[in-house]
Order: structure tokens, then C-alpha cells, then sequence
């Protein structure tokens, strides 16, 4: 076997975990016919970086209290993290729970 070949089977393994990684990842429903704000931090007083269309479904890679917003699910404390500085408030998010459905973010 050559170098070359070793170093494209390598590659191919390393692209297959990523890709079981992405296909675990659980996503959640945002309540329905919301625009839902993405905001830089765990309350309303952070910033908003984009917001997310109608019918989106978000990953939970943690979650964090912050601000209480009152929301399409009730009021919450919770803020779920969806990306690397990315925040939502889980009163927006259908988790099927009022609790923590993830760890707490570190």
C-alpha cells in the first residue's frame, strides 16, 4: 500500500465519524410560525446575530439559564446553545420539557 493510499483511507474514516457525529446531533422543533431570534448570549439583552425562519429545527448543545422570557411553550429561565456563541430561549423551543433537556453549557 502506498503513503498516498494510507492517507486517503485515513481521511475517509475521519469524514465518516464526522458524519455519524452530525446524524446523533438531536434537533428540536421552534414553535410553529415563529421567527425565532438568535442572540450572542444567554438573555434578551445580548445581542441578536441573525434570525431563524419559520419551521427551523435547532441542535441543543447545551443549555444555561439567563433573562425569563414568556414564550409559545410559557416562561423560561432556560436558554438552549445551538452553535459556538449561539443562543435561543427555550420558551420558543419544543423540548417537551420545562426542564433541562441537555447539559448545562460550561
Amino acid at each position: 500500500m502506498s503513503v498516498d493510499h494510507t492517507q486517503e483511507a485515513e481521511s475517509g474514516a475521519e469524514g465518516e465519524a464526522v458524519s455519524t457525529l452530525a446524524a446523533s446531533v438531536k434537533t428540536y422543533a421552534v414553535a410553529p410560525g415563529v421567527r425565532l431570534n438568535v442572540r450572542s448570549g444567554p438573555g434578551t439583552s445580548y445581542a441578536i446575530t441573525r434570525t431563524l425562519p419559520e419551521g427551523t429545527r435547532v441542535p441543543i448543545f447545551c443549555q444555561t439559564p439567563g433573562t425569563t422570557v414568556s414564550g409559545y411553550y410559557g416562561a423560561s429561565k432556560i436558554w438552549d446553545n445551538i452553535d459556538n456563541g449561539e443562543y435561543v430561549s427555550d420558551a420558543y423551543v419544543n423540548t417537551g420539557s420545562d426542564g433541562y433537556v441537555a447539559d448545562r453549557c460550561a
